[in-house]
């Protein structure tokens, strides 16, 4: 039993962050045949060249989510075999007062962290159903098990949503030989809005953050992929349900 996807075909979300480049080449890597989507492109051209096809779409339309799903299974007349729901994050939004939280503000973080899960978890079920097998890995965040280090109410929400659909599907989908797990990344700095927070906390903030991992220090991109390859893969065959924290031991 090993870690390769040799004949497997891969749907990775979100691959124009570093999370997804990561999943996206590492899944590339060990034989899979991966798939991959953002509504950016900018990391396109690199994950062609290590032989990710990838798709401009934008997760927020459930529809156009589905058609994503679709457009794969029709291409290689195959069952999607592992989906990692890896887009979210918080849509450009900052910290505000409860109050001064606008419903479609709201709406955004929700469709793309929890909503683009739903709907492409929903897409491959049918496949992975037919097919008796598939694993499933939803990216959830520290702020599924606690409150969100960015302030914002929906991103808090959604990801502790995540945390409850994996666990449903786990139980929805097992019988068909599908596993669902989650992955909780701690903090990593990845993007504009991590280096917003990191900058936000100041000097003795950031001393404080890192003090406060066991490992003394921050992870790494290739440090969640390498999680979520393991729970896709038949090393954690028996692995369903579970959320794993990747934050380095608080």
């Amino acid at each position: 039993m090993n870690t390769r996807f040799d004949d497997r075909i891969v749907a990775v979300s979100g691959v124009g962050s570093p999370f997804g480049r990561a999943m996206a080449g590492g899944f590339a890597a060990l034989g899979g045949r991966v798939f991959g989507c953002d509504i950016r492109a900018e990391a396109f051209d690199d994950l062609r060249e290590r032989g990710v096809d990838t798709r401009l779409v934008d997760l927020a339309d459930r529809a156009a989510a589905t058609a994503w799903i679709r457009d794969i299974e029709a291409r290689t007349a195959s069952a999607v075999d592992v989906l990692v729901n890896n887009a979210g994050g918080v849509a450009g939004q900052e910290r505000r007062p409860l109050e001064e939280v606008a419903d479609d503000d709201w709406d955004r973080v929700l469709a793309v962290n929890l909503g683009a899960a739903f709907a492409l978890s929903r897409a491959a079920a049918s496949g992975m159903k037919r097919a008796r097998s598939g694993s499933i890995v939803n990216v959830s965040s520290g702020a599924a098990l606690r409150a969100s280090r960015t302030g914002i109410q929906a991103y808090c929400a959604a990801k502790h949503a995540v945390l409850g659909l994996t666990r449903q599907l786990a139980h929805e989908l097992g019988p068909f030989g599908i596993r669902v797990n989650s992955v909780a990344p701690g903090f990593v700095r990845t993007n504009t809005a991590t280096e917003r927070q990191w900058a936000g906390l100041g000097a003795d903030g950031q001393r404080a953050l890192v003090r406060g991992v066991a490992m003394r220090r921050l992870g790494t991109p290739d440090e969640i992929a390498n999680v979520v390859i393991f729970l896709a893969s038949d090393l954690a065959s028996f692995v369903n349900g579970e959320i794993l924290s990747v934050d380095g031991g608080r």
